[in-house]
């Protein structure tokens, strides 16, 4: 991960900020459509760019001011309008543009955004090529003066490419029964309530599924707040509350899922890796009997795989560096604690409805429950502990901090994990301590956290 540590704008999922300031202002997002615009005129002369976005209220200036730059530059520019990042993924590829670019800043609240890039494979662009953009983005952010968002028509709305994406999911997993089952889902006000009623719908075609969407009404400042994948109890409860099987909740821009089981239970990336590998190991399609996840899954997955005769490799945090180490693997599935799910051979990137589906799917084939397919994943105790700070210093480097990490890897050595990072998305430092012992995991995250905080909070 040390491309990202040279990076002044892309960070680990594009380039994200608080809307409307730097580098999410006017002039930066005008440049970032020049520039993306001049590295597509190698490939085709009047290059075509399709754009989406999310439910925040800035999501449509953001929009227009960066379809602005990609015009000046001579780019052709269409729009799929409110759809989920990995719509966007699947469009560029199935619809031969030259690249394709979501504003969204997923999972955070509604006053951040951010811009992801897509190549025409329907993959995000390599750290080589964003890092060769940032130098241009910067050059023009520096000399040109961008136009008034408030003077700029607001881009057209192409529905169809909504419909598209949606055929896509029925076409990619054909034939899921959702006969007799009672799901809960919540779309957390963003990109999901836009595709979700309307999927569900039609794959509820003969009506004897009860099915509940939550959070389907955004009102541009309401994605993500206090629902969704970040309040995965809210749909536990829920299923709970309405004698569901199933509970699903996606986050803001819908390319993750976390699930719930019926006894109030929530199912993180880590579970849903589990039920989905057995399944392609038991079809013979987990190439390798291998599964890549992150250094933040739980070693209960690792465990729970190791029974089923199934290798897990550990990725640094961040899906693309997790479809690197499948690609260079030739895995068939990959993903994240959080509930970014890969599936190379359906998608290529992590789809939140799509990962719904296959366990929906999974679910109908087998008749058993989601608590069912995942009942002996064996959880070691984890904490996770977010530290806002002002400056992203090595932590190395700052005698405290790593002195506290040293003394809880010498102690959990044989019996628990220490990751300690920086988000790549956020102001924070994140303290992930797993052991067997409950009260040495909390000792140790609290001792690391407390180190940082006092050299580099805020």
């Amino acid at each position: 991960m040390t491309a990202t540590a040279t990076r002044k704008l892309f960070g680990t999922d594009g380039i994200r900020a608080v809307a409307g300031e730097t580098p999410l202002d006017p002039t930066t997002i005008f440049a970032v459509g020049l520039a993306l615009a001049h590295s597509l005129k190698a490939a085709a002369a009047e290059p075509a760019v399709i754009l989406g976005r999310d439910t925040r209220e800035s999501s449509p200036w953001i929009a227009a001011t960066l379809a602005a730059g990609l015009r000046e530059a001579g780019a052709l520019v269409e729009s799929a309008g409110i759809v989920p990042t990995p719509a966007v993924a699947f469009l560029t590829r199935a619809h031969g543009f030259q690249a394709g670019v979501v504003i969204s800043a997923s999972h955070n609240p509604w006053r951040d955004n951010g811009i992801k890039l897509f190549g025409p494979d329907g993959f995000k662009l390599p750290d080589a090529v964003e890092l060769a953009m940032e130098e241009e983005i910067l050059y023009h952010a520096a000399r040109i003066a961008a136009p008034d968002p408030a003077k700029l028509p607001a881009v057209e709305d192409d529905a169809s490419l909504a419909a598209d994406y949606i055929q896509f999911l029925i076409d990619t997993v054909p034939g899921v029964n959702l006969d007799g089952l009672r799901i809960v889902a919540d779309c957390a006000n963003g990109a999901a309530a836009a595709v979700a009623p309307e999927l569900f719908r039609r794959l509820n075609g003969s009506g004897s599924a009860e099915i509940t969407l939550l959070h389907v009404a955004p009102d541009g400042r309401n994605i993500n707040d206090h629902c969704g994948a970040l309040h995965p109890k809210n749909v536990a409860a829920a299923v709970v509350e309405r004698g569901a099987q199933i509970g699903l909740t996606f986050d803001g821009d819908a390319d993750r899922c976390m699930m719930a089981g019926s006894r109030n239970n929530v199912l993180n990336g880590d579970a849903i890796l589990l039920a989905v590998a057995r399944d392609l190991k038991a079809r013979g399609l987990l190439t390798g009997d291998l599964v890549v996840a992150t250094t933040m899954s739980n070693m209960g997955l690792e465990a729970a795989l190791k029974r089923s005769g199934i290798r897990m490799l550990r990725a640094p945090v961040g899906d693309r560096y997790v479809l690197e180490e499948m690609l260079k693997h030739n895995a068939a599935l990959g993903g994240e604690q959080s509930g970014h799910i890969l599936l190379p051979h359906l998608a290529t990137t992590g789809d939140g409805l799509l990962t719904a589906l296959v366990v929906l799917d999974l679910i109908g084939r087998t008749g058993q429950s989601i608590d069912d397919l995942t009942a002996d994943l064996k959880v070691f105790p984890q904490v996770i502990m977010n530290v806002k700070v002002r400056e992203k210093r090595p932590l190395d480097g700052i005698p405290t901090v790593a002195a506290s990490i040293r003394a809880a890897e010498e102690e959990l050595k044989d019996s628990g994990r220490v990751v300690i990072r920086y988000s790549g998305t956020e102001a924070l430092a994140r303290v992930m301590i797993e052991a067997e012992s409950e009260a040495a995991m909390k000792f140790h995250a609290e001792a690391i956290a407390g180190a940082i905080r006092a050299e580099l909070g805020i």
